[in-house]
């Protein structure tokens, strides 16, 4: 399968989960605070490279490829490439490619994980959790009741079904970012650039 066609695969894989989250959303009330960066700031964050492959493209695609890899070489931080902190006292902050965003940044906060009792428990922020505490609880009771919510697990399988390589590995989200991109320049290393067109960069 050719970088595109996993590339529609995982957006494909994205937007159901858009439509997932959206519902649990609008029946829970929850909602993360306009402007807070705090869950991008955790430094120890693991991801795919195969759920920035989109982002990967996307870059390759407007002539970024090569100078994103070349900062994410000479980087030595922790925090993810793509967040842009505004203020690190108030973690205020956003993604600077949103809709390219990886499956763990649209999972957490409206997804669940199994505990080691085989429930599922809503992976959340301690913001949420503290200033929606009413809301978060009754969303607690819902998902303990049945009701349908994105799980961890249920994702990452069906993303590791796209490209097991590339999907099965967690890394340093750093490091997936950088994968992402060698990825996406070595399979157009002795191609033609994607449906015929030049560099639009």
């Amino acid at each position: 399968m050719g970088i595109e066609d996993k590339v529609r695969q995982v957006e494909a894989l994205f937007d159901r989960l858009e439509i997932e989250i959206t519902a649990f959303q609008s029946e829970t009330h929850l909602y993360c605070n306009a402007g807070c960066g705090k869950c991008c700031t955790t430094p120890n964050i693991d991801a795919s490279p195969l759920e920035f492959l989109p982002w990967a493209f996307h870059l390759f695609l407007n002539g970024k490829a090569e100078e994103t890899l070349a900062l994410l070489n000479n980087t030595t931080a922790g925090n993810c490439l793509i967040y842009r902190p505004l203020s690190v006292l108030e973690h205020k902050g956003s993604c600077s490619n949103y809709r390219y965003r990886g499956l763990i940044c649209r999972l957490f906060g409206y997804a669940a994980n199994t505990d080691k009792y085989g429930k599922l428990r809503l992976a959340t922020c301690k913001i949420i959790k503290e200033q929606q505490e009413e809301n978060f609880h009754k969303a607690e009771e819902s998902i303990n009741n049945g009701k349908n919510i994105p799980v961890f697990t249920n994702y990452y399988m069906q993303l590791n079904q796209i490209d097991l390589k590339m999907g099965i590995i967690l890394l340093p989200i750093n490091e997936a970012l950088k994968i992402a991109i060698e990825e996406v320049l070595h399979y157009y290393a002795y191609r033609p650039f994607p449906g015929g067109l030049g560099n639009i960069a």
